[in-house]
């Protein structure tokens, strides 16, 4: 069924089709499903069912939709990945041979944010790296690729924002630290199932910043597929329902750019994926953050 879900206030909610309104899970459903996010993941099959034959008035039970007030639409993951170097135009621009294995690390839930809203820099060389987020569905242990997207809930646009000095730092490099300062994971607007995609495996996605474009590209430049990443990952250990998996940047971001760009107070990012939606993030500087307090 077609479906968009999203979190309001740490609680789960369905998104009206004109994107304008939307309704509460655990009123919509008298408390069979949610109110809170994970407990949906963790009933998925059951709750897809419900949705594709429940009757929801959007008008007449639905609230206005403000998308400063929507969290992460999975805020609490028992499982985090990351995927590095995984698009072959940012292989390119760094100079690096594809990888034979995704690199993959970590970023804390402690940095995730919902759609719209400031991000603080806590530096001053925080990058922006445009990303395709998915979230599991069902628990998947050495699935294969031919499979794998039955094993996906759905697809929602991430930013993987990175403080590369700390992430860089040696002797050994800090790149889940560097990647987890509070607001760098924000995702969004809301979760999209694959039926609304015509093809998950060719979306475009862009940054902008200040209305530049940094970043433009598409999924079919992944080195390793949404399919062949759950393979991959689920071979070492397994993937719970509401996980999730930030698939890798492509080309242009700050820090391969001659001279090196960075994020500075006043900057506003843009993140589009087609078929799915927008972030935006206001960024601001923390030292005065700090000094308004």
């Amino acid at each position: 069924m077609h479906m968009r879900i999203a979190t309001r206030h740490g609680r789960s909610v369905l998104i009206s089709p004109d994107s304008t309104s939307l309704v509460d899970v655990g009123e919509a459903s008298r408390g069979r499903f949610g109110p809170a996010p994970r407990s949906v993941y963790d009933a998925w099959a059951e709750f897809v069912e419900w949705a594709g034959h429940a009757s929801i008035d959007f008008a007449a039970d639905g609230i206005p939709l403000i998308l400063e007030e929507l969290g992460a639409p999975s805020p609490d993951p028992r499982q985090v990945f990351a995927i590095g170097l995984n698009y072959r135009d940012h292989a390119d621009e760094s100079g690096l041979d594809y990888p034979t294995s995704p690199p993959t690390f970590t970023k804390f839930a402690g940095s995730f944010a919902g759609p719209v809203g400031e991000l603080v820099l806590p530096a001053a060389t925080v990058d922006w790296e445009a990303e395709l987020v998915v979230v599991v569905g069902r628990r998947a242990e050495r699935v294969t690729a031919a499979g794998a997207w039955s094993y996906v809930a759905g697809l929602t646009v991430g930013q993987d924002y990175s403080e590369r000095a700390l992430q860089l730092a040696g002797p050994a490099p800090q790149f889940s630290l560097g990647k987890s300062f509070p607001g760098f994971a924000p995702q969004g607007p809301w979760l999209v199932t694959l039926d609304e995609i015509a093809d998950p495996d060719d979306l475009s996605i862009e940054c902008r910043v200040n209305g530049e474009v940094m970043q433009s590209s598409s999924t079919k430049q992944l080195i390793f597929s949404v399919p062949q990443l759950v393979e991959r990952l689920s071979a070492v250990l397994p993937l719970m329902p509401g996980d999730v998996v930030f698939t890798g940047t492509p080309a242009g971001i700050g820090g391969a750019r001659k001279p090196a760009r960075f994020l500075r107070e006043g900057d506003v990012v843009e993140t589009t994926i087609s078929g799915i939606g927008d972030l935006r993030q206001l960024c601001v500087d923390a030292t005065r953050r700090e000094n308004d307090r």
